[in-house]
């Protein structure tokens, strides 16, 4: 499902496999098991998480497939966990950068944007809101979470209501993506970059995460109402 691993004062937590990476809840839970260990681990104040992952999708968004087979009365069970990894993330202590190797859509353009700081692979894959296309709803937190991650209202229109394929490029110049890179290891070592970067200026985890909280209030008071984080 995933790993995590420490490389100096960086941790790499990388979802693993060839797969899509859709959102189950195994692989979500697997998730937050990895960040509620990573809180339980003694670390430096100038620490920093990356998230990545292998194959040919950064995520793919909800799991469809468990979705038909699980009764309706579980179908929230995903949206409840997804909720709550978001919350992991605005509650760490420390600055989190998204290494996008690969396509991330649906679902996956959600744990995108849970980051601080965002590195996508430039010569392959598509940041791509697709519930329009598919016809899902938005849940209210997937609202507020968005409106207040993807603050330009034409970005926005573009992102949820045309559902563009935007690319690493496109990305940067709307301000969702800080940095573009060549191919999947090139994306990683440019995340790292950016991680040693802004971990070096950071020396209280705890207020940058309070902070955090405080910049994006709204999505904060949404996934931390119910199902939020138990870091």
């Amino acid at each position: 499902m995933c790993t995590l691993e420490k490389r100096g004062n960086i941790y790499l937590l990388t979802l693993t496999g060839s797969g899509e990476h859709r959102f189950n809840p195994s692989l979500l839970s697997s998730l937050r098991a990895a960040l509620s260990s990573l809180l339980c681990s003694s670390h430096a104040p100038n620490s920093a998480l990356i998230t990545c992952a292998e194959g040919k999708f950064f995520s793919n968004g909800f799991d469809q497939s468990w979705v038909r087979s699980a009764p309706p009365s579980q179908h929230r069970i995903i949206s409840d966990l997804l909720r709550g990894l978001i919350s992991d993330y605005l509650s760490l202590p420390m600055p989190t950068v998204c290494a996008v190797t690969d396509h991330a859509a649906a679902a996956g353009c959600a744990l995108v944007l849970a980051h601080d700081y965002v590195v996508m692979r430039e010569d392959r894959g598509f940041f791509y809101m697709s519930e329009l296309d598919v016809g899902l709803k938005f849940v209210k937190y997937f609202e507020v979470f968005f409106n207040e991650k993807i603050p330009d209202n034409q970005t926005r229109r573009d992102v949820l209501l045309r559902s563009a394929r935007v690319t690493a490029r496109e990305a940067m110049a709307r301000g969702i993506v800080d940095r573009a890179a060549q191919g999947i290891e090139g994306t990683i070592e440019e995340a790292l970059r950016l991680a040693e970067e802004v971990a070096a200026t950071v020396s209280d985890g705890s207020k940058l995460a309070e902070k955090r909280k405080l910049m994006f209030s709204e999505t904060w008071r949404h996934v931390s109402a119910a199902g939020g984080s138990k870091l």
